[in-house]
């Protein structure tokens, strides 16, 4: 049995949330995002802290899932949300076209451009080959970053691709050599 939905979230300072019927809105120094609490869940504000109460035990199943997606709400409005991405491969880089378009050359015969959802920022390192997925919502930014990864997934021979920094490949041995 997990006991996520019992933990209870910091609010830090800044953080402000209000609670308007079935939407929890949670505003802090980077933005404001809007959450949606299933019926049968509240949530109550103790010295500094937010609870996540269930009303039965026929919202077990959920009570830990509300609770994890405020606390990642809580966490985005005050610090954000980042995805890190390497491009390995020679010739393979990424860069930014105006604001909202980052354009891949990914070994291709033509280049990738990618536009970006509102609230989703990316930084391109110098060398052209890290790029840096930030914003306040963690479900976006998962999303732009595996959309990302998938338009040159990392090849299990030579491991050129687009990977995720922490990720870990197992390269495949190639053809063995005739005797």
């Amino acid at each position: 049995m997990s006991r996520i939905g019992y933990k209870p979230i910091p609010l830090p300072a800044g953080v402000k949330f209000s609670h308007m019927g079935t939407k929890v809105v949670v505003e802090g120094p980077k933005g404001k995002i809007e959450q949606v609490v299933p019926a049968g869940i509240k949530l109550e504000t103790k010295d500094g802290h937010l609870h996540a109460v269930r009303e039965t035990d026929s919202q077990a199943a959920i009570h830990g899932l509300t609770r994890a997606l405020v606390a990642n709400a809580v966490q985005g409005v005050s610090h954000g949300w980042t995805k890190e991405l390497d491009i390995v491969g020679i010739g393979y880089r990424a860069e930014m076209k105006g604001k909202n378009t980052v354009v891949f050359t990914l070994g291709y015969s033509h280049q990738i451009e990618f536009p970006l959802p509102n609230g989703i920022s990316v930084a391109i390192d110098p060398k052209q080959t890290r790029v840096t997925v930030t914003g306040i919502d963690r479900q976006k930014v998962g999303q732009v970053a595996a959309d990302m990864r998938s338009l040159r997934k990392p090849d299990p021979y030579k491991n050129k691709g687009v990977r995720y920094v922490d990720e870990k490949l197992k390269k495949k041995a190639g053809k063995s050599g005739a005797k």
